[in-house]
């Protein structure tokens, strides 16, 4: 078929989605959200693709029949292996829920639990409600409880006696409350690492909640009872608690970036895994593949802020042009309008019209984007990616060669087909090597039925527990080096730690490493 009919037939079908409502140019994705659509899914092996339908319609509903489509949610990401992600929908269920459906929430609660490796939570969640009488919930009652029973008695010891002073690692975590769904994973991952360490090399830990007492109050008690190093916290504000604690404490390690305006004290590490350091990898990276002119489209919003501008700081440092940016707003499944605006495709457009107009007949016409672009930097989230890569395509870019970062792949079966040619970073945790390999192993024989959700945080806290060891032996003088499950690490002069990447690009939905770039 010509060119220009394929586009037509193309343009053809975006308009006819369009006028229906279709939420997505992607074929998956092209049908609007509906209960009989998710059972579809559901009856395809698709948990995970139901689950998300389910969660987009109690998105559109509210009261019981909201909260009767998030527990719909909650089983099918369970059924998927995504305990993180039923947790998640599990908390957002709202109002007075009917007998049933809190019978349903505790059941779910505690197979998430029990997925995440807590089988304490998991006994706790199950033994708030009575054995339900409707026999198929019954059934679910009766197989959790005589699971929750066999993992508590292969349960490995306790890390360190709790009520015991003396040196130790404080692990300061929000372990409840509104992050303690990635606390939980960095804690999963932490302890994997010191299990995966030799008995001898193994300090006492102790796992401090900031979810039930504040940073201070947690770093105070650390300190009485003889914490040798600290580990945490998590979120932005809760390290900026800490970096203000006004008392003596021991070297911390903390699990996220100061704001920039913000000193660190002495004896104050950083590690995050943040966008904007990607940002200047993708930066460094295209310049290194002797590209220097190109254009960049991000989410609206300040993740998108953030990302562009450390973008742009790098690339003009290294002696790139960023000759057009546009934001797009993630609400919406149609981007065409920054697309077509940041590749001069509605410059074309308007061009042809003014034509038409002067020579007054109709012209034959493509349109045509601007010839000067050699590169594309379009960071997103993975289900954003998968509605922006198509329809970059679409509009006359598909073969400009595309960055993200890491943030739009994830690496699940049938995900990433509409990505296909996007290059991005990523940790050896998702692209894998010899050490994410013996992980993986080791976790798979600990829990052979999946056990905890282990995604990109799980490693981080890995990586945490290995990093707290280096600084502990090599103390502030040495210089350390760590290769991790999230990259090849290192501490710069301004403690921050400093992770190098691998390189991917998709091609046919699968992922292929790319050689390093040729300086």
């Amino acid at each position: 078929m010509p060119r220009s009919m394929t586009r037509i037939a193309l343009l053809l079908l975006l308009v006819a989605s369009c006028l229906s409502g279709c939420p997505s140019l992607s074929e998956r994705a092209g049908l609007p959200p509906s209960v009989d659509r998710a059972t579809q899914l559901e009856t395809s092996g698709d948990q995970l693709g139901a689950a998300r339908v389910y969660e987009q319609l109690a998105a559109q509903n509210s009261g019981t029949e909201r909260n009767d489509l998030l527990l719909r949610a909650g089983r099918d990401y369970l059924a998927a292996h995504r305990a993180e992600d039923a947790t998640r929908v599990l908390g957002l269920t709202a109002g007075t829920l009917s007998p049933e459906q809190r019978t349903e929430q505790a059941l779910l609660g505690a197979e998430a639990a029990l997925e995440r490796g807590q089988a304490q939570d998991a006994a706790r969640q199950l033994g708030s409600i009575a054995e339900p009488r409707a026999p198929a919930q019954a059934v679910r009652y009766r197989d959790l409880k005589a699971r929750i029973t066999a993992a508590l008695a292969h349960a490995p010891p306790p890390p360190g006696p709790e009520g015991e002073s003396g040196p130790h690692i404080a692990l300061l975590l929000p372990v409840t409350g509104r992050a303690a769904t990635p606390a939980i994973s960095v804690r999963d991952g932490f302890m994997t690492a010191y299990y995966q360490s030799p008995a001898a090399d193994r300090p006492r830990v102790r796992v401090y909640d900031t979810g039930t007492q504040s940073v201070a109050e947690a770093l105070a008690l650390a300190q009485r009872q003889g914490a040798a190093f600290i580990v945490g916290p998590l979120t932005r504000e809760e390290v900026v608690a800490a970096a203000d604690f006004p008392g003596t404490r021991a070297p911390l390690l903390a699990l996220n970036f100061l704001p920039a305006e913000h000193v660190a004290p002495q004896r104050f590490y950083q590690d995050a895994l943040s966008p904007e350091d990607e940002a200047r990898l993708a930066a460094r990276r295209i310049l290194e593949d002797h590209h220097r002119h190109g254009v960049a489209l991000v989410p609206a919003g300040d993740w998108g802020t953030r990302v562009l501008a450390a973008f742009r700081q790098e690339l003009t440092a290294g002696g790139g042009d960023l000759i057009g940016t546009a934001q797009f707003d993630t609400a919406r499944t149609d981007y065409s309008g920054p697309i077509t605006e940041v590749l001069r495709i509605s410059d074309s457009v308007a061009r042809y019209k003014r034509l038409e107009s002067v020579l007054g007949t109709k012209l034959q016409f493509e349109p045509r984007r601007r010839g000067d672009v050699e590169f594309i930097f379009a960071p997103a989230q993975a289900s954003i990616e998968r509605l922006l890569r198509p329809q970059l395509r679409f509009h006359y870019a598909g073969d400009i060669p595309t960055y993200a970062t890491s943030d739009a792949f994830e690496p699940e079966l049938h995900a990433n087909d509409d990505l296909d040619g996007l290059m991005f970073p990523d940790m050896p945790w998702m692209l894998g090597g010899d050490l994410a390999d013996a992980v993986r192993s080791v976790t798979h024989e600990a829990w052979p039925n999946g056990g905890p959700y282990r995604g990109r945080l799980f490693a981080f806290g890995f990586d945490a527990f290995r990093l707290a060891q280096a600084l502990r032996r090599q103390g502030v003088a040495g210089s350390v080096s760590v290769d991790g499950l999230t990259g090849r690490l290192s501490i710069d002069s301004e403690r921050r730690v400093r992770r190098e990447l691998g390189w991917a690009q998709l091609h046919n939905g699968e992922v292929r490493l790319l050689p390093a770039a040729a300086q």
